[in-house]
């Protein structure tokens, strides 16, 4: 059995909707840049793991500059990211030259735990994929311009990264030409033919997109100190 372990982890957010002028991905986060948590946790969860990093180009100062700031000295891959995620990922697959496992996560998702990342890779070596998912809270209702219906909440998960699959199985997925309706890896495989395993992710691996999100993000990290 083939035992290597990738994480690709996307960042290309801007700090749009969180109103900031730096990429949401950069800003303090208890003393280090989000991204930073991020990395480190699949560097929890196994040392020996490779990370391949992919950042727009203009974002390549920005990240070095703060890795001298927090002598952060972790092995990474840093790739050059595209105009969309898809080409993102693409990209950041390309750097991977060997068969294995990689779990496709979001920069901008720093809590997710050891737990998760473990079971995702344990169900992809199984199943060949292994989408970390969560059942709604709320209620749900589907509308028109006219009417509202409400829909059974238990038909639906919410999709969160890691995203992971045996290297072979995605990097061939991502041969299918590229359209808006694929919004994350797991569509990008489902249209090419994949059946989508899911596992039960975790309430706390949020991804932070607004400032109400990095207040949540340090809450949840104070509490397991």
């Amino acid at each position: 059995m083939n035992n290597n372990e990738y994480a690709l982890i996307v960042a290309g957010g801007k700090g749009t909707r969180i109103k900031s002028k730096v990429p949401k991905q950069f800003l303090d986060l208890d003393g280090l840049p989000i991204l930073m948590h991020t990395i480190n946790a699949f560097y929890k969860y196994s040392p020996a793991i490779k990370v391949v990093l992919v950042l727009p180009e203009d974002d390549f100062p920005l990240w070095e500059e703060l890795c001298l700031l927090h002598n952060y000295r972790k092995p990474i891959l840093l790739t050059k990211g595209g105009e969309t995620r898809f080409q993102s990922v693409k990209n950041g697959l390309a750097k991977i030259e060997t068969h294995g496992l990689v779990a496709i996560h979001d920069g901008v998702r720093p809590l997710v735990s050891e737990d998760i990342i473990g079971a995702s890779f344990r169900l992809a070596a199984v199943h060949g994929s292994a989408v970390a998912a969560v059942r709604l809270k709320e209620s749900l209702r589907m509308t028109d311009q006219d009417n509202t219906k409400a829909v059974d909440r238990s038909k639906f998960r919410l999709i969160q990264t890691p995203q992971t699959y045996s290297v072979e199985l995605i990097k061939k997925a991502y041969e299918v030409k590229e359209d808006a309706s694929l919004t994350d890896d797991a569509s990008v495989a489902e249209k090419a033919g994949h059946t989508i395993s899911l596992f039960e992710g975790s309430y706390e691996n949020i991804k932070i997109t607004t400032s109400e999100d990095l207040v949540i993000a340090e809450a949840l990290l104070t509490s397991k100190k």
